[in-house]
């Protein structure tokens, strides 16, 4: 008995120190990245870039083979459709850092990072990491149907921002794009006018780097999963309502 148990402690032991390790290394390759943005740089320190990348596909493809379990139509999902490349399009921005500075994954289905629909948003930066979830600046007729749902439906979203596992890490939507007014079509004073004004139904919860250099930083991550998929699902049914929606990309 104490030979199992000693060999499954040196097993989990050995699991943790790798998943600390290799999240380590990632956040010490966007913090050297975060002050070297330049091309010479880069091309320089190459292989410490495709390691930190190759460690963060190799977790991903972990959480989703986590995720096709409470998400069926997530299998054909491979990292490639939710991983953002680490280069930045600078043709028409101010900002030329070539670089971005920081990693990030978002598994949703119907395409992944391309997806109209809401899923679960990964952000690996130094000091800034976060789980995120829900629509981002959906196009004009997704939002109209949105916003509709809403306003039909809005008993069911209280109950379900209300839920205790929910509520544990999500109250509310995200209010940094927003209307000053109720757009036109609603009343002024619908009891949720908050939700009608807003631009994007996103919500989210930051995660700290110990989180995400801890052991268990994937069940902690599916955790969050199972406390936004019914604020996903509740946005997700507009597409059964509406069909689909001209893709924005």
């Amino acid at each position: 008995m104490r030979k199992v148990l000693s060999l499954r402690y040196l097993l989990e032991t050995i699991v943790s120190l790798k998943t600390y390790c290799n999240m380590r290394r990632i956040l010490d390759f966007l913090e050297q990245l975060t002050c070297n943005n330049n091309r010479p740089w880069f091309e320089q320190n190459k292989a410490l870039y495709q390691d930190a990348h190759n460690y963060f596909v190799a977790w991903n493809e972990e959480l989703l083979k986590r995720l096709t379990i409470i998400e069926p139509q997530m299998q054909k999902l491979t990292s490639k459709d939710c991983i953002w490349r680490i280069y930045r399009d600078v043709r028409f921005s101010h900002d030329k850092r070539p670089y971005k500075e920081w990693f990030g994954s978002f598994p949703a289905i119907k395409g992944g990072k391309k997806s109209d629909r809401g899923g679960y948003y990964i952000h690996i930066q130094p000091g800034q990491c976060m789980f995120a979830g829900g629509i981002w600046c959906p196009n004009k007729d997704l939002l109209q149907a949105l916003r509709n749902e809403i306003y039909a439906n809005y008993e069911e979203l209280e109950e379900i921002f209300a839920n205790e596992k929910t509520n544990r890490y999500f109250q509310d939507f995200d209010s940094e794009y927003m209307l000053k007014k109720v757009p036109v079509g609603f009343p002024s004073d619908f009891v949720h006018a908050d939700w009608l004004k807003r631009k994007a139904f996103t919500f989210s919860t930051p995660l700290t780097d110990e989180q995400v250099c801890a052991p268990d930083f994937l069940d902690h991550v599916m955790a969050l999963v199972e406390a936004s998929k019914p604020i996903n699902d509740f946005l997700n049914y507009t597409f059964e309502e509406y069909g689909e929606f001209p893709n924005r990309r």
